[in-house]
């Protein structure tokens, strides 16, 4: 009997195959447990998580449904009867120093004389809108209007 024709009694005995596929053992070369071990994982880049904690309050956002034309401020016919004598000139100036309309922002208010109350003063108006009957009670009253200026 030579060397190469000795046979085993018993098979030779192998551990376990564990940690699905390959022939690693335990964890096939996945290193320790978590999403690292598991198919499909994918890290965020660290920077991605900078820009998502900064806050979305840029700009004007983009649910955001409002005009960019700005907003006029409403005086009535029975506030220009109590702050204003005959023959007066009511512009967005002298209504400023009236108290009856206050600086928008820093900026001179766009104001619309609208026609809630009654005039019985003779006034002239200039650079000011109008409502169609706030301009039919003051011509009724013998005031004069000027356009705006371009």
């Amino acid at each position: 009997m030579q060397y190469h024709n000795i046979k085993r009694v018993h098979r030779n005995i192998r551990s376990v195959q564990v940690g699905r596929g390959g022939k690693r053992g335990k964890t096939s070369g996945r290193g320790g447990k978590g999403q690292t071990a598991r198919a499909g994982h994918k890290i965020r880049p660290e920077s991605r998580d900078i820009i998502k904690r900064i806050p979305k309050l840029r700009g004007r956002g983009k649910n955001i449904f409002q005009s960019f034309e700005e907003a006029l401020v409403p005086v009535n016919i029975k506030n220009l009867e109590k702050h204003f004598n005959a023959g007066d000139t009511v512009n967005p100036m002298t209504l400023l120093e009236k108290g009856l309309v206050k600086r928008a922002h820093g900026r001179m208010p766009s104001v619309k004389i609208l026609a809630d109350g009654e005039l019985s003063k003779k006034l002239s108006f200039s650079g000011v809108a109008f409502s169609s009957s706030a301009r039919a009670k003051i011509e009724k009253a013998g005031g004069g209007i000027q356009p705006p200026k371009p």
